[in-house]
């Protein structure tokens, strides 16, 4: 396996630091300041797991005296994202399927689904949340197929964290998740519905 990659998945595994990706995803950037205070940590541990973060290439900082704000770098996370794609892919004994950028399609996918999809989603990453109801529910879909598991509870910071790889707005594909039926949620905890629960596709 990569190091890098390695490197990456190891800074990620620890709690403190995969809550931090979760809120910079929500809030696109954070001071020291501001992550001590949202995820109850002094702000000399926020500054040691930020490090940590961004010698695995996932964080970037810019200044604004007297502070420093904090960002994720999305980029990163799309090619961790494809990385472990392309790994569980040979693990199953599948070929490569991201010939110029184009999204692997999942079983339920017809031509006009496909078509979304390929649409929307490049490099493993979503371009845009679509303004079409019929096209967001293809992708909403897609997401809540391919990123969750039944009988699952994710804490709202951990559904951050695995939207974020796919777009920077975390916030409405949550809500859009919830409201349109494909996750429940109940204090702030997260569980995927079954497929039988999901609306249908209409566009």
């Amino acid at each position: 396996m990569d190091e890098q990659l390695l490197v990456a998945l190891k800074a990620l595994s620890e709690p403190s630091r995969l809550r931090m990706i979760g809120q910079l995803a929500a809030r696109r950037t954070m001071t020291v300041e501001a992550l001590a205070r949202t995820l109850d940590l002094s702000a000399g541990t926020v500054v040691h797991h930020l490090k940590r973060l961004r010698s695995a290439g996932l964080v970037e900082s810019t200044p604004r005296p007297p502070y420093v704000d904090y960002y994720l770098r999305l980029e990163r996370l799309a090619e961790i994202g494809r990385s472990l794609d392309r790994i569980g892919r040979e693990q199953r004994g599948l070929p490569p399927d991201r010939a110029a950028g184009r999204e692997p399609l999942p079983r339920w996918a017809d031509a006009r689904t496909g078509r979304t999809i390929h649409a929307f989603i490049r490099d493993g990453r979503l371009t845009e949340i679509p303004a079409h109801r019929g096209r967001r529910l293809v992708i909403l879909r897609y997401l809540a197929a391919a990123d969750f598991e039944l009988e699952t509870d994710y804490p709202e910071k951990e559904v951050n964290a695995r939207l974020a790889l796919r777009h920077p707005d975390v916030a409405s594909l949550r809500r859009h998740l919830v409201d349109e039926g494909f996750m429940s949620r109940a204090r702030s905890i997260y569980r995927l519905r079954p497929a039988a629960d999901w609306p249908p596709l209409s566009g």
